[in-house]
């Protein structure tokens, strides 16, 4: 994997960035197309959200939950490195309305922890390989 390529459809998600700035601290070369590389990171689907997890008896939403399920794969010329598998992570937050702000900076920050996890459970498998 001395040269990869990561095929994504958001180059912008933040899965992505992070993923790309830690292979290249790792001493990773990126390149620009597959014909270039020795092999292929694909993130076949990145995606975050929250959904609720309790309401209060005034039906106002009282704790979250923010999520992140990234679904990848890699391949080396025809062979399959790591088969197509997804990984999810998830934290929950209180919210409270009176503090709109800071929650919506907590959920970020939560979202980001998740991300570092999430290219951490990667990076770990592809230095087993």
């Amino acid at each position: 994997m001395s040269r990869t390529y990561i095929s994504a459809d958001d180059r912008y998600s933040q899965f992505y960035r992070k993923l790309r700035d830690e292979l290249r601290n790792a001493g990773v070369q990126l390149v620009d197309s597959p014909a270039q590389s020795s092999a292929v990171f694909s993130i076949l689907a990145d995606e975050t959200d929250q959904r609720v997890l309790s309401v209060s008896a005034r039906n106002v939403p009282r704790e979250y939950e923010v999520f992140y399920t990234i679904y990848y794969s890699v391949e080396s010329g025809e062979n399959t490195i790591i088969p197509p598998q997804t990984l999810t992570r998830t934290r929950d937050y209180t919210y409270d309305e009176t503090l709109v702000l800071g929650k919506a900076r907590e959920e970020e920050m939560l979202r980001e922890a998740i991300v570092d996890d999430l290219v951490q459970v990667v990076l770990k498998q592809l230095s087993s390989l």
